[in-house]
Parts: structure tokens; sequence; C-alpha cells
């Protein structure tokens, strides 16, 4: 049985942390990265280009998590990067790029949220354009990274009225414990992800820091019309918000599998995630690489078929 041995490629210099991946205009496939890294491919299953890094900040550094989509002609990056001066841990801003091409450059154009604001994902639906975003939440019994979700009024600007929509309810989900105080243990839902199937709609996530041996994707479900406003839906967590039930976690091939995106080519679902080779925790550099296998959709209930 062949077990996650889908890499999209290992050519990088850098490790594939956070991978995003869209279908362009043009046809290609494109992925993104964290540090803005860009990758083509003219076959989803083919041969990968790096295009190196196509996203230009000045003023800002150390960029996480970019996301792309297309609106109106031009391709909107949403990422977050920490002021070039800042050495602050959470100092991190939610930003958007711009480019006429889905390979970049991609040119800073506007900060949309103040820190602590990551891991954005954003949607087009009937009802309108969505941002999901992780920020935290220190004072809740469980407290620490959370996903919201808000409108945005333009590809540029953020209504300014977000809803939690998915939040810490496991031990599994701890990213480090006592963090930042003492009996306060620091948990991490980040990496959101949305789609809408026949009357569904899904929400994925990753828990946990991919470190850790719990860190694993996870998903909510919520019904409703697909034009309903995305911030008013009662998700829930798939099973319930008491068990820890992983989509993928690690395996005797790969571990630190996590933050995914999700492509729908020729009839099927596919998941994107990182992960990196199982024992490489031991390693000094960070060699998550981006991995590819099918996503199975049926009726509120997902499952990953290895490729």
């Amino acid at each position: 049985m062949k077990v996650y041995k889908r890499k999209v490629n290992d050519i990088a210099p850098l490790a594939q942390a956070d991978p995003y991946m869209i279908k362009g205009e043009d046809g290609r496939s494109y992925m993104y990265a964290t540090e803005g890294q860009i990758y083509s491919s003219d076959k989803l299953f083919g041969e990968w280009k790096y295009e190196g890094i196509g996203l230009h900040m000045p003023g800002q550094k150390i960029c996480w998590a970019p996301s792309v989509i297309y609106l109106d002609g031009k391709y909107y990056m949403y990422y977050s990067s920490m002021d070039e001066g800042s050495e602050e841990e959470h100092g991190h801003k939610l930003r958007v790029a711009v480019s006429e091409k889905p390979e970049g450059p991609f040119e800073y154009v506007k900060t949309i949220l103040p820190p602590f604001a990551i891991d954005a994902h954003t949607v087009q639906t009937p009802s309108g354009l969505y941002l999901f975003y992780c920020n935290n939440d220190y004072e809740s019994e469980r407290a620490g990274t959370r996903i919201y979700c808000d409108r945005l009024t333009d590809p540029l600007t953020v209504e300014g009225k977000p809803v939690c929509v998915v939040w810490p309810t496991l031990d599994e989900e701890i990213y480090m414990k006592d963090r930042f105080r003492k009996g306060q243990h620091w948990h991490t839902i980040e990496g959101a992800f949305y789609f809408y199937k026949d009357g569904i709609h899904y929400l994925m996530y990753s828990g946990a820091c991919y470190q850790n041996p719990t860190y694993f994707i996870g998903y909510c479900t919520a019904k409703g019309p697909e034009d309903a406003d995305l911030r008013t839906l009662e998700w829930k967590k798939y099973p319930d918000e008491n068990t820890y039930a992983p989509l993928l976690t690690k395996n005797e091939i790969a571990e630190g599998l996590g933050h995914n995106s999700v492509l729908y080519e020729d009839g099927k679902y596919y998941i994107v995630y990182h992960a990196r080779d199982y024992g490489d925790i031991e390693k000094k550099e960070d060699t998550r690489s981006a991995r590819i296998d099918e996503l199975i959709v049926d009726d509120g209930k997902l499952s990953v078929k290895r490729l």
C-alpha cells in the first residue's frame, strides 16, 4: 500500500510550509508557501517549477501562509508578516499584495488587520467575499489561537464584524503548556480552509503545533444554503467537540501533517498539506514539504485516499 509518498516536489531551497494551491486562469496549477514561495505546473501531477520568492513586501519580514484568490482580473495574495523592526512574538499583521499574474510578482498594497492576525483564507460566495483568519484569546479557559470569520466589503477592506467560528476544545490542541504563564496551557487552532458542497459548508483547520505528536488536520461542518452569511452558520467539529478524530495526523511515513488547502480538478477534490518525513523532527532545519492526496467528500464526512 502506498502511504503519503506523493510529494508535490523536493526542489525548493526552503521548506514548503503552509502550501496553498489554486488553478490559474491560464489553466496552470500554482502553489504558494510560507516565505512567499511560488511554484507552477502544467499538470497537477506533473513537473513543478520553482518560480522563486514572488512577494515584494518592503519594510516587512517573516511572511507566513500566503493564500491567493483571483478577483476581477487580478490575483490577491493575503499573508501575514511582521514590521521589519519588530521583535514581538505575536507581531504579525494581515496584509494584501496584488499581481496581474498568478506567478507574480505580488506587490504589497495594504495592511488590513493589526497584530495578531495570521493564516488568511479569502473566499467568494453568492452572499459576498469572506475572510477567515486567526487571532488570539488570552482569557478563555482554553486560551490560545482560534479562527474568526469576517466579511470583506472589497478585496482590501474588512467590514469589522468578526465572529469566532472554531476554537480549542481538546487537550490534543495544546500548542505548549505554561506558555505565557504558569497553569495556562496555550492551544492553537489555525490554517482555515473553507469550501461548500451539496448543502454543507466545510471548514478545515489544523490543531496544536507541527512539532507536537498530536498535530493534526480536522474539520467542521455546517448545514445551510450556499448564499448564507458564513458568520451566521452553526459550525460543528467532526465528530464532536470532545473527540480527537484527526482527518490527517502522523503515520509511519510522515509526521507534522497540517495546514492544508483543497483543489477541485477533473471531478475530484485534492488535499494539499505540509509534512516532513518520519524522523526528521530530530533535524535542526525545517524539512516540511508539500504533499497531495485525494480528498473524499461524502455528505458531511471527509476522508483521505492515499495516492
